[in-house]
């Protein structure tokens, strides 16, 4: 358990991605003569999940929306504060073998789908996507996956999640094989031209979406270590303000553009109440949590 100082400056074991957001604030360009961050996280973000939560890793960082909701579940000592380090439409991160056009999402139903994890965010979002604009019936897809969950602690749905044989085809591999009658993929795969994404026109679904919900996709957002606010409540405001000026100093959002990115509860909202519902729906999490109780009395106030 990290022991952090009652006064002065306060280094902190970091995981957070190159990105434009980050920019500023990996670089020094914005920074702080109260927090000192030590970016010891992997360059691929998500290779610090695990960490994070089975052996605290780190003091704060980046992480899965829907990782962290697991967490609480299990008692992992992280709270979140209202940053979010990755958001995007998720439509175009749902795609299929070219020759299978047209595709109506509705006939997925009974048939085989690949995913990296069963609980990857993105995963989680595509399915609400899928039930709440085409009436998917979430019960009746079958899920192919390679990686354990971040939470060692949790069970895939055995009744909804076939588990990919060790040694066996990649997830790429079975994409391009055909052998799942759609994929989530990593972005490599999203540019193949044998592969189409399963949605006509993802951007502009994407922004229907947006309009209709009023908000994003959110993925990641800022964690850290739950005593922090409770020790030193002047630190995570600083952190937070160090946060959300490299953001203001990448010029995001851009105008015109849906703030993928939401600092601060307020903003925040519209998307956690929607992946909260989708992870308990899908039998992630287990109970329909508040997006309220994701944080605590100080980071909630943060803005």
């Amino acid at each position: 358990m990290p022991t952090f100082p009652a006064t002065g400056p306060v280094r902190l074991r970091t995981n957070l991605a190159d990105s434009a957001l980050a920019k500023a604030a990996k670089s020094g360009e914005v920074s702080s003569d109260l927090v000192q961050f030590d970016f010891c996280g992997p360059a691929t973000a998500n290779q610090g999940f695990k960490p994070m939560v089975r052996e605290g890793a780190f003091d704060a960082g980046e992480l899965a929306v829907v990782t962290y909701m697991q967490a609480l579940d299990f008692g992992k000592p992280l709270v979140l504060l209202p940053a979010t380090m990755v958001g995007r439409f998720q439509h175009q991160f749902f795609v299929c073998r070219k020759e299978r056009s047209p595709m109506d999402p509705k006939t997925l139903e009974g048939k085989r789908v690949a995913v990296r994890s069963y609980t990857q965010t993105t995963g989680v979002w595509v399915r609400g996507v899928l039930q709440d604009e085409y009436g998917v019936d979430l019960s009746k897809l079958k899920w192919l996956c390679w990686d354990d969950p971040h939470l060692a602690e949790y069970t895939d749905p055995a009744e909804l999640v076939e588990r990919a044989p060790k040694n066996g085809p990649s997830l790429n591999d079975i994409a391009l094989a055909g052998e799942a009658d759609a994929v989530i993929p990593a972005a490599d795969l999203l540019a193949h031209p044998d592969m189409r994404t399963v949605v006509e026109n993802p951007d502009e679904a994407g922004r229907r979406w947006g309009e209709k919900y009023g908000c994003g996709h959110i993925n990641h957002m800022f964690a850290v270590h739950r005593d922090l606010p409770r020790e030193r409540p002047d630190v995570v405001r600083e952190m937070f303000r160090v946060l959300k000026e490299s953001k203001t100093r990448a010029g995001l959002p851009k105008a015109g553009e849906i703030d993928q990115l939401p600092f601060g509860f307020e903003a925040c909202y519209k998307s956690l109440a929607l992946i909260t519902r989708y992870a308990y729906e899908q039998k992630i999490v287990k109970k329909l949590y508040a997006p309220e109780e994701l944080f605590d009395a100080i980071t909630i106030k943060l803005s």
